[in-house]
Protein backbone atom coordinates (compact mmCIF):
# COMPACT_ATOMS: atom_id res chain seq x y z
CA UNK A 1 0.00 0.00 0.00
CA UNK A 2 1.31 3.43 -0.96
CA UNK A 3 0.14 6.92 -0.02
CA UNK A 4 1.36 10.53 -0.26
CA UNK A 5 1.83 12.99 2.59
CA UNK A 6 1.66 16.71 1.72
CA UNK A 7 1.44 19.73 4.00
CA UNK A 8 1.69 23.52 3.93
CA UNK A 9 0.84 24.00 0.27
CA UNK A 10 -0.24 27.61 1.05
CA UNK A 11 -1.81 27.96 -2.38
CA UNK A 12 -2.36 31.66 -3.12
CA UNK A 13 0.17 32.89 -0.56
CA UNK A 14 2.58 34.92 -2.71
CA UNK A 15 1.47 38.40 -3.78
CA UNK A 16 3.88 38.44 -6.71
CA UNK A 17 2.04 36.81 -9.67
CA UNK A 18 5.09 34.88 -10.88
CA UNK A 19 5.69 33.35 -7.45
CA UNK A 20 2.00 32.67 -6.94
CA UNK A 21 2.06 30.84 -10.28
CA UNK A 22 5.03 28.71 -9.15
CA UNK A 23 3.25 27.95 -5.88
CA UNK A 24 0.20 26.60 -7.73
CA UNK A 25 2.43 24.78 -10.22
CA UNK A 26 4.09 22.94 -7.30
CA UNK A 27 0.69 21.56 -6.28
CA UNK A 28 -0.04 20.49 -9.85
CA UNK A 29 3.34 18.76 -10.04
CA UNK A 30 2.67 16.90 -6.78
CA UNK A 31 -0.72 15.73 -8.05
CA UNK A 32 0.82 14.42 -11.28
CA UNK A 33 3.46 12.52 -9.30
CA UNK A 34 0.83 10.98 -7.00
CA UNK A 35 -1.08 9.74 -10.04
CA UNK A 36 2.06 8.42 -11.71
CA UNK A 37 3.08 6.65 -8.49
CA UNK A 38 -0.39 5.10 -8.26
CA UNK A 39 -0.86 6.17 -4.65
CA UNK A 40 -3.94 4.83 -2.88
CA UNK A 41 -4.67 8.15 -1.19
CA UNK A 42 -3.22 11.58 -0.42
CA UNK A 43 -2.94 13.21 3.00
CA UNK A 44 -2.84 17.03 3.22
CA UNK A 45 -1.86 17.92 6.80
CA UNK A 46 -3.16 21.48 6.90
CA UNK A 47 -2.76 24.78 5.05
CA UNK A 48 -3.81 23.65 1.61
CA UNK A 49 -4.64 27.33 1.12
CA UNK A 50 -3.04 30.39 2.67
CA UNK A 51 -6.39 31.72 3.85
CA UNK A 52 -9.77 30.26 4.74
CA UNK A 53 -11.42 32.08 1.82
CA UNK A 54 -9.04 32.24 -1.17
CA UNK A 55 -9.88 33.90 -4.49
CA UNK A 56 -12.23 32.18 -6.89
CA UNK A 57 -9.41 31.66 -9.43
CA UNK A 58 -7.29 29.83 -6.85
CA UNK A 59 -10.27 27.68 -5.85
CA UNK A 60 -11.03 26.74 -9.46
CA UNK A 61 -7.43 25.73 -10.20
CA UNK A 62 -7.14 23.70 -6.99
CA UNK A 63 -10.50 21.99 -7.49
CA UNK A 64 -9.43 20.94 -10.98
CA UNK A 65 -6.34 19.22 -9.56
CA UNK A 66 -8.35 17.47 -6.83
CA UNK A 67 -10.74 16.27 -9.53
CA UNK A 68 -7.79 14.70 -11.37
CA UNK A 69 -7.01 12.68 -8.24
CA UNK A 70 -10.64 11.63 -7.83
CA UNK A 71 -10.91 10.53 -11.46
CA UNK A 72 -7.87 8.30 -10.85
CA UNK A 73 -9.55 6.74 -7.77
CA UNK A 74 -7.14 8.50 -5.39
CA UNK A 75 -8.87 9.71 -2.23
CA UNK A 76 -7.77 12.95 -0.55
CA UNK A 77 -7.90 13.30 3.23
CA UNK A 78 -7.35 16.71 4.76
CA UNK A 79 -7.32 18.71 7.97
CA UNK A 80 -7.55 22.51 8.30
CA UNK A 81 -4.29 24.21 9.25
CA UNK A 82 -3.61 27.46 11.06
CA UNK A 83 -4.08 29.41 7.80
CA UNK A 84 -7.14 27.74 6.30
CA UNK A 85 -8.90 27.33 9.67
CA UNK A 86 -11.64 29.91 10.33
CA UNK A 87 -12.96 31.05 13.74
CA UNK A 88 -16.45 30.83 12.24
CA UNK A 89 -15.81 27.17 11.39
CA UNK A 90 -16.55 27.87 7.72
CA UNK A 91 -13.77 27.44 5.18
CA UNK A 92 -13.54 26.69 1.48
CA UNK A 93 -12.49 23.17 2.52
CA UNK A 94 -16.16 22.59 3.37
CA UNK A 95 -17.13 23.39 -0.22
CA UNK A 96 -14.47 21.07 -1.64
CA UNK A 97 -15.62 18.30 0.70
CA UNK A 98 -19.25 18.83 -0.25
CA UNK A 99 -18.23 18.45 -3.90
CA UNK A 100 -16.64 15.10 -3.07
CA UNK A 101 -13.10 16.28 -3.87
CA UNK A 102 -11.65 15.63 -0.42
CA UNK A 103 -12.66 14.51 3.07
CA UNK A 104 -11.97 16.40 6.28
CA UNK A 105 -11.00 13.70 8.80
CA UNK A 106 -11.50 15.94 11.84
CA UNK A 107 -14.72 14.37 13.13
CA UNK A 108 -15.34 15.52 16.69
CA UNK A 109 -17.99 14.40 19.14
CA UNK A 110 -18.38 16.11 22.53
CA UNK A 111 -19.35 14.26 25.69
CA UNK A 112 -18.82 14.77 29.44
CA UNK A 113 -16.30 17.60 28.98
CA UNK A 114 -14.25 15.42 26.64
CA UNK A 115 -13.98 15.14 22.89
CA UNK A 116 -13.91 11.95 20.89
CA UNK A 117 -12.59 11.55 17.34
CA UNK A 118 -14.16 9.18 14.84
CA UNK A 119 -12.05 7.36 12.24
CA UNK A 120 -12.39 7.68 8.48
CA UNK A 121 -11.97 4.29 6.80
CA UNK A 122 -10.14 4.27 3.46
CA UNK A 123 -10.72 1.61 0.80
CA UNK A 124 -7.33 0.11 1.83
CA UNK A 125 -8.77 -0.42 5.35
CA UNK A 126 -6.46 2.32 6.66
CA UNK A 127 -8.06 4.19 9.55
CA UNK A 128 -7.45 7.94 9.53
CA UNK A 129 -8.26 10.67 12.02
CA UNK A 130 -6.74 13.89 13.33
CA UNK A 131 -7.16 17.41 14.68
CA UNK A 132 -7.01 20.79 12.98
CA UNK A 133 -4.34 23.42 13.61
CA UNK A 134 -4.96 26.94 14.90
CA UNK A 135 -2.75 29.99 15.17
CA UNK A 136 -0.35 30.03 18.12
CA UNK A 137 -1.02 26.32 18.74
CA UNK A 138 -4.38 27.15 20.31
CA UNK A 139 -5.50 23.65 19.29
CA UNK A 140 -3.57 22.41 22.36
CA UNK A 141 -6.70 22.86 24.46
CA UNK A 142 -8.43 20.22 22.31
CA UNK A 143 -5.64 17.72 22.97
CA UNK A 144 -6.03 18.39 26.70
CA UNK A 145 -9.59 17.03 26.65
CA UNK A 146 -9.11 14.43 23.91
CA UNK A 147 -10.24 10.87 24.64
CA UNK A 148 -6.92 9.26 23.74
CA UNK A 149 -7.76 5.83 25.17
CA UNK A 150 -10.33 4.92 22.53
CA UNK A 151 -7.96 6.03 19.76
CA UNK A 152 -5.04 4.10 21.19
CA UNK A 153 -7.06 0.88 21.60
CA UNK A 154 -8.35 0.91 18.00
CA UNK A 155 -6.87 -1.98 15.98
CA UNK A 156 -5.54 -1.90 12.41
CA UNK A 157 -3.23 0.37 10.41
CA UNK A 158 -3.88 3.87 11.76
CA UNK A 159 -2.84 7.38 10.74
CA UNK A 160 -3.12 10.49 12.90
CA UNK A 161 -3.00 13.86 11.13
CA UNK A 162 -2.00 17.01 13.01
CA UNK A 163 -0.92 20.56 12.25
CA UNK A 164 1.35 21.98 14.92
CA UNK A 165 4.81 22.20 16.40
CA UNK A 166 6.22 19.55 18.74
CA UNK A 167 8.69 20.55 21.45
CA UNK A 168 10.79 17.47 20.87
CA UNK A 169 11.38 18.12 17.16
CA UNK A 170 11.30 21.89 16.85
CA UNK A 171 14.33 23.32 14.98
CA UNK A 172 16.49 25.83 16.87
CA UNK A 173 15.55 28.69 14.56
CA UNK A 174 11.87 28.14 15.43
CA UNK A 175 12.22 28.16 19.21
CA UNK A 176 9.92 31.18 19.55
CA UNK A 177 6.97 29.36 17.96
CA UNK A 178 4.30 28.07 20.35
CA UNK A 179 4.27 24.29 20.50
CA UNK A 180 3.12 21.25 22.45
CA UNK A 181 4.70 18.06 23.70
CA UNK A 182 4.54 14.90 21.63
CA UNK A 183 2.94 13.28 24.70
CA UNK A 184 -0.25 15.19 23.91
CA UNK A 185 -0.68 13.11 20.75
CA UNK A 186 -2.44 9.75 21.14
CA UNK A 187 -0.06 6.78 21.05
CA UNK A 188 -0.12 3.52 19.06
CA UNK A 189 -0.62 5.01 15.61
CA UNK A 190 1.47 3.70 12.73
CA UNK A 191 1.97 7.07 11.06
CA UNK A 192 1.71 10.65 12.31
CA UNK A 193 1.22 13.01 9.38
CA UNK A 194 2.39 16.42 10.55
CA UNK A 195 2.20 19.90 9.12
CA UNK A 196 2.94 23.51 10.13
CA UNK A 197 6.71 23.20 10.68
CA UNK A 198 8.33 24.09 7.37
CA UNK A 199 11.15 21.58 7.47
CA UNK A 200 11.62 18.00 6.31
CA UNK A 201 11.81 15.49 9.13
CA UNK A 202 10.81 11.98 10.12
CA UNK A 203 11.61 9.98 13.22
CA UNK A 204 10.23 7.54 15.78
CA UNK A 205 9.68 7.40 19.52
CA UNK A 206 8.30 4.86 22.00
CA UNK A 207 4.60 4.60 21.29
CA UNK A 208 4.87 6.71 18.13
CA UNK A 209 5.94 4.55 15.19
CA UNK A 210 6.64 7.20 12.53
CA UNK A 211 6.34 10.96 13.00
CA UNK A 212 6.81 12.95 9.81
CA UNK A 213 6.89 16.52 8.53
CA UNK A 214 7.22 16.75 4.72
CA UNK A 215 8.03 20.47 4.68
CA UNK A 216 6.22 23.04 2.53
CA UNK A 217 5.23 22.11 -1.00
CA UNK A 218 6.76 25.40 -2.13
CA UNK A 219 8.91 27.85 -0.10
CA UNK A 220 6.61 30.37 1.53
CA UNK A 221 8.99 33.22 2.39
CA UNK A 222 12.21 34.93 1.35
CA UNK A 223 14.13 32.95 3.97
CA UNK A 224 12.63 29.63 2.84
CA UNK A 225 13.59 30.34 -0.76
CA UNK A 226 17.17 30.86 0.46
CA UNK A 227 17.35 27.82 2.73
CA UNK A 228 15.05 25.24 1.18
CA UNK A 229 15.33 26.21 -2.51
CA UNK A 230 12.44 23.91 -3.42
CA UNK A 231 9.35 22.21 -2.05
CA UNK A 232 8.95 18.64 -0.86
CA UNK A 233 6.49 15.91 0.06
CA UNK A 234 6.59 12.23 1.04
CA UNK A 235 5.60 9.05 -0.73
CA UNK A 236 5.03 6.43 1.98
CA UNK A 237 5.12 2.67 1.39
CA UNK A 238 3.64 0.12 3.79
CA UNK A 239 4.76 -3.35 2.73
CA UNK A 240 5.09 -6.49 4.87
CA UNK A 241 4.39 -4.50 8.03
CA UNK A 242 7.31 -2.15 7.25
CA UNK A 243 7.01 1.60 6.60
CA UNK A 244 9.42 3.45 4.32
CA UNK A 245 9.41 7.12 3.35
CA UNK A 246 10.71 8.65 0.15
CA UNK A 247 11.41 12.38 -0.17
CA UNK A 248 9.91 13.81 -3.35
CA UNK A 249 11.49 17.21 -4.12
CA UNK A 250 9.47 19.65 -6.21
CA UNK A 251 12.13 21.55 -8.17
CA UNK A 252 10.43 23.94 -10.55
CA UNK A 253 13.14 26.55 -11.00
CA UNK A 254 16.77 27.13 -10.06
CA UNK A 255 17.25 29.56 -7.20
CA UNK A 256 20.35 31.71 -6.79
CA UNK A 257 20.76 33.46 -3.45
CA UNK A 258 23.09 36.42 -2.92
CA UNK A 259 23.84 37.29 0.70
CA UNK A 260 26.15 40.31 0.52
CA UNK A 261 27.68 41.98 3.58
CA UNK A 262 28.64 45.63 2.95
CA UNK A 263 29.49 46.45 6.54
CA UNK A 264 31.82 49.46 6.99
CA UNK A 265 31.71 50.34 3.30
CA UNK A 266 30.61 53.64 1.80
CA UNK A 267 27.45 53.64 -0.28
CA UNK A 268 29.58 53.81 -3.42
CA UNK A 269 31.79 50.92 -2.30
CA UNK A 270 28.72 48.90 -1.37
CA UNK A 271 27.23 49.38 -4.82
CA UNK A 272 30.46 48.23 -6.47
CA UNK A 273 30.61 45.17 -4.20
CA UNK A 274 27.03 44.21 -5.01
CA UNK A 275 27.60 44.56 -8.74
CA UNK A 276 30.78 42.51 -8.44
CA UNK A 277 29.06 39.66 -6.61
CA UNK A 278 26.00 39.40 -8.86
CA UNK A 279 28.26 39.52 -11.93
CA UNK A 280 29.84 36.20 -10.90
CA UNK A 281 26.76 34.08 -11.62
CA UNK A 282 24.49 33.42 -14.57
CA UNK A 283 21.00 34.44 -13.43
CA UNK A 284 19.16 33.93 -16.73
CA UNK A 285 15.69 32.43 -16.12
CA UNK A 286 16.53 31.81 -12.46
CA UNK A 287 14.74 32.96 -9.33
CA UNK A 288 17.09 35.35 -7.51
CA UNK A 289 17.09 36.39 -3.86
CA UNK A 290 19.26 39.40 -3.07
CA UNK A 291 19.91 40.05 0.62
CA UNK A 292 22.06 43.10 1.47
CA UNK A 293 23.16 43.72 5.06
CA UNK A 294 25.64 45.80 7.03
CA UNK A 295 26.22 49.29 8.44
CA UNK A 296 27.47 51.79 5.86
CA UNK A 297 30.40 53.91 7.01
CA UNK A 298 29.02 56.88 5.05
CA UNK A 299 26.12 57.62 2.80
CA UNK A 300 22.59 56.27 2.97
CA UNK A 301 21.08 53.03 1.63
CA UNK A 302 19.11 55.19 -0.81
CA UNK A 303 22.43 56.38 -2.27
CA UNK A 304 23.02 52.88 -3.65
CA UNK A 305 21.78 52.75 -7.23
CA UNK A 306 19.51 49.73 -6.96
CA UNK A 307 17.98 50.59 -10.33
CA UNK A 308 21.37 49.88 -11.90
CA UNK A 309 21.76 46.71 -9.84
CA UNK A 310 18.33 45.42 -10.86
CA UNK A 311 19.09 46.13 -14.51
CA UNK A 312 22.01 43.70 -14.25
CA UNK A 313 19.51 41.06 -13.09
CA UNK A 314 16.94 41.75 -15.83
CA UNK A 315 17.34 38.29 -17.36
CA UNK A 316 16.32 36.57 -14.11
CA UNK A 317 12.88 34.95 -13.88
CA UNK A 318 12.18 37.08 -10.82
CA UNK A 319 14.21 39.00 -8.23
CA UNK A 320 13.38 39.38 -4.53
CA UNK A 321 15.37 42.04 -2.67
CA UNK A 322 15.80 42.30 1.10
CA UNK A 323 17.59 45.29 2.68
CA UNK A 324 16.04 45.08 6.15
CA UNK A 325 19.47 44.81 7.76
CA UNK A 326 21.13 47.51 5.66
CA UNK A 327 21.61 50.72 7.59
CA UNK A 328 24.11 53.51 8.19
CA UNK A 329 26.05 55.06 11.05
CA UNK A 330 24.46 58.38 10.18
CA UNK A 331 21.07 57.12 11.33
CA UNK A 332 19.87 56.25 14.78
CA UNK A 333 19.98 52.49 15.27
CA UNK A 334 16.70 50.86 14.37
CA UNK A 335 15.82 47.34 15.45
CA UNK A 336 14.21 45.37 12.66
CA UNK A 337 12.03 42.43 13.53
CA UNK A 338 12.73 39.35 11.43
CA UNK A 339 10.98 36.02 11.14
CA UNK A 340 7.83 34.70 9.55
CA UNK A 341 4.50 36.51 9.73
CA UNK A 342 3.22 34.47 12.69
CA UNK A 343 6.36 35.14 14.77
CA UNK A 344 6.23 38.90 14.13
CA UNK A 345 2.50 38.99 14.88
CA UNK A 346 3.09 37.14 18.14
CA UNK A 347 5.83 39.53 19.29
CA UNK A 348 3.81 42.64 18.44
CA UNK A 349 0.64 41.39 20.13
CA UNK A 350 2.46 40.36 23.32
CA UNK A 351 4.21 43.72 23.45
CA UNK A 352 0.95 45.66 23.31
CA UNK A 353 -1.32 43.41 25.40
CA UNK A 354 -3.13 45.22 28.17
CA UNK A 355 -3.11 48.67 26.58
CA UNK A 356 -6.87 48.38 26.17
CA UNK A 357 -8.49 46.60 29.10
CA UNK A 358 -11.41 44.28 28.43
CA UNK A 359 -13.65 43.59 31.39
CA UNK A 360 -13.48 40.05 32.85
CA UNK A 361 -10.86 38.97 30.30
CA UNK A 362 -7.45 37.76 31.45
CA UNK A 363 -4.27 38.28 29.40
CA UNK A 364 -4.20 34.77 27.93
CA UNK A 365 -7.77 35.02 26.67
CA UNK A 366 -7.12 38.56 25.46
CA UNK A 367 -4.23 37.29 23.35
CA UNK A 368 -6.35 34.51 21.86
CA UNK A 369 -9.15 36.98 21.12
CA UNK A 370 -6.68 39.21 19.29
CA UNK A 371 -5.60 36.35 17.02
CA UNK A 372 -9.19 35.34 16.30
CA UNK A 373 -9.98 38.97 15.45
CA UNK A 374 -7.02 39.17 13.05
CA UNK A 375 -8.20 35.97 11.35
CA UNK A 376 -11.74 37.31 10.96
CA UNK A 377 -10.58 40.63 9.54
CA UNK A 378 -8.34 38.77 7.09
CA UNK A 379 -11.26 37.55 4.98
CA UNK A 380 -11.57 38.98 1.48
CA UNK A 381 -14.55 39.98 -0.60
CA UNK A 382 -15.37 37.12 -2.98
CA UNK A 383 -15.73 37.61 -6.71
CA UNK A 384 -19.29 38.67 -7.49
CA UNK A 385 -20.20 39.06 -3.80
CA UNK A 386 -22.33 42.10 -3.00
CA UNK A 387 -20.92 44.60 -0.50
CA UNK A 388 -23.93 44.09 1.78
CA UNK A 389 -23.41 40.30 1.79
CA UNK A 390 -19.68 40.67 2.47
CA UNK A 391 -20.37 43.05 5.36
CA UNK A 392 -22.99 40.68 6.75
CA UNK A 393 -20.53 37.75 6.60
CA UNK A 394 -17.84 39.81 8.34
CA UNK A 395 -20.31 41.00 11.00
CA UNK A 396 -21.38 37.42 11.79
CA UNK A 397 -17.73 36.38 12.17
CA UNK A 398 -17.05 39.25 14.58
CA UNK A 399 -20.19 38.50 16.60
CA UNK A 400 -18.91 34.95 17.08
CA UNK A 401 -15.37 36.11 17.99
CA UNK A 402 -16.68 38.52 20.66
CA UNK A 403 -19.41 36.10 21.80
CA UNK A 404 -22.12 38.71 21.22
CA UNK A 405 -24.79 36.44 19.76
CA UNK A 406 -27.06 36.79 22.79
CA UNK A 407 -26.98 40.59 22.45
CA UNK A 408 -27.67 40.62 18.72
CA UNK A 409 -30.99 40.01 17.06
CA UNK A 410 -31.84 40.44 13.41
CA UNK A 411 -28.60 42.35 12.82
CA UNK A 412 -29.37 44.97 15.49
CA UNK A 413 -27.77 45.36 18.91
CA UNK A 414 -30.16 45.30 21.86
CA UNK A 415 -28.03 47.80 23.80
Amino acid sequence: MKFAHLADCHIGSWREPKLRELNLKAFKEAVDICIKENTAFVLIAGDLFDTSLPSIDIIKETAAELEKLRSNDISVYIIPGSHDFSPSGKTILDVLEKAGLCENVVKIKYYENKIKLDFTLDKTNTKITGLFGKRRSLEKSYYDILDKKSLEEEKGFKIFMFHGSLDEYKPENLEAIESMSINQLPKNFDYYAGGHLHFVFNGARDGYRVIAYPGPLFPNSFLELEKLEHGNFYIVNFIDEKISLKNIPIKLIDIISFNIDVNDKTAEEAEKEILKQIGKKDVKDKLVTLRISGVLSSGKPSDINFKEIMSKLKDAYFVLKNTNKLTTKEFEEIKVETGNVEEIESRIIKEHLGQIKIKDLDENKEEGLTYDLIQSLNIEKEDGERNIDFEDRLTKDLIKVFNLKKFWKNGTSEN
